[in-house]
């Protein structure tokens, strides 16, 4: 079953977004905020979208003001800055929370996914990644001081491709 099955969430400016379209596509799904240490990770996210786009992969950014308070920004605000600083084109959905009583049914099911180490459970900060296959499977998960350009991550992301580079 794909973790996309049955999930609904709204993008960045309030539209329902059909997780549907990322079905036969490699996903890297990140946590992501405005107005933290890690933030910088969005030029690399941006560069990984426009370097495999065309073969079949995306980034799905996912603000998230759950730690240190650091995406407290409106929607307009956070699409506003993550344009003008970042350029990023990647789709982003709403702020949600990735863990808690109120976790978003997506974030439910990507955090059974273990990390390199073996470990499972709660986003531990912002920018955590997890690489979503084609067919909807969770097949890697990055903890958040892995750099989207990382050899592990770039390595990932092109074993999952649906049209190899």
């Amino acid at each position: 079953m794909s973790i996309y099955d049955g999930v609904t969430i709204n993008t960045l400016d309030g539209a329902r977004l059909d997780l549907d379209q990322f079905k036969g596509k490699a996903t890297l799904v990140v946590n992501v905020a405005s107005r933290c240490g890690l933030t910088p990770q969005y030029a690399g996210l941006e560069e990984l979208q426009e370097r495999y786009a065309s073969a079949g992969f995306t980034v799905l950014g996912v603000p998230c003001n759950q730690f240190g308070e650091q995406e407290p920004g409106t929607p307009e605000q956070i699409a506003t800055f993550c344009s003008a600083t970042y350029g990023v084109t990647f789709p982003m959905t709403e702020k949600v929370d990735v863990n808690g009583a109120a976790r978003h049914p997506l974030y439910e099911r990507l955090v059974s996914m273990p990390d390199p180490k073996g470990e499972a459970g709660d986003i531990r900060w912002n920018f955590e990644k997890f690489l979503v296959s084609p067919a909807g499977e969770v097949v890697a998960r990055f903890r958040p001081q892995t750099t989207p350009l990382s050899a592990e991550v770039v390595e990932a992301i092109q074993s999952a491709l649906p049209t190899p580079v």
